[in-house]
């Protein structure tokens, strides 16, 4: 099963795959090395996810993409605010990649694909499934299931104990913005799992 892996950070979401091919598109080549490090049979990219995605999306079974989310978060959009309701800066445009990507793969991709973001601050444009504290689109079911916590104003050690990653050893990264950027590790099992069963289904 050939997966494409977009926005792969350190990898959250892929730590408990097994018996799949994996590539893996990253922006930053400092967080990528980190990955690599964890997966080292996966085959790394640095460069852009999203046109990464639409030159080769063909060339896969499954896809997940990540794209990011700060800009459709209600906690960005909280902090424009300040206790008097002022404007502590001006509001950005949400970032539009996250349905150019949901619209793409529904409508010419053939594989089974997931898109991952935060719960927004909005109503979603194109209706996702929510659990684990995550939205998910999907053309396929996914059974949801519960995250006790994601720990997410937690410090460095209890987020390397929930994600299962121990980035002791790196420096010059943010390691709590990273840790808090990985989907947990059982959520992204689970949803390639759900991927693989449908996929059965269809074959036989």
């Amino acid at each position: 099963m050939k997966v494409l892996n977009l926005y792969a950070g350190i990898g959250g979401n892929r730590k408990l795959w097994d018996d799949v091919e994996v590539t893996a598109v990253e922006m930053n080549p400092d967080i990528a090395k980190i990955y690599q490090d964890f997966f080292p049979k996966d085959k790394v990219i640095v460069g852009n996810a999203h046109q990464y995605l639409l030159d080769h999306f063909e060339e896969f079974d499954f896809i997940w993409s990540s794209p990011p989310c700060q800009s459709h978060s209600r906690v960005a959009k909280i902090g424009v605010f300040s206790k008097d309701g002022g404007m502590l800066y001006r509001p950005k445009y949400p970032d539009m990649m996250l349905y150019e990507e949901i619209l793409l793969l529904k409508h010419y991709f053939k594989g089974k694909w997931c898109i991952e973001n935060v719960i927004g601050f909005y109503e979603p444009l194109i209706k996702p499934c929510e659990f684990a504290q995550h939205y998910f689109w999907a053309n396929f079911h996914i059974a949801p299931i519960k995250c006790k916590t994601r720990e997410h104003y937690g410090g460095v050690d209890k987020l390397q104990k929930l994600k299962g990653f121990d980035l002791s050893k790196y420096s010059g990264i943010d390691k709590i913005k990273t840790l808090r950027n990985c989907v947990e590790p059982e959520t992204g099992l689970h949803i390639l799992n759900e991927s693989k069963n449908k996929l059965y289904e269809e074959l036989f």
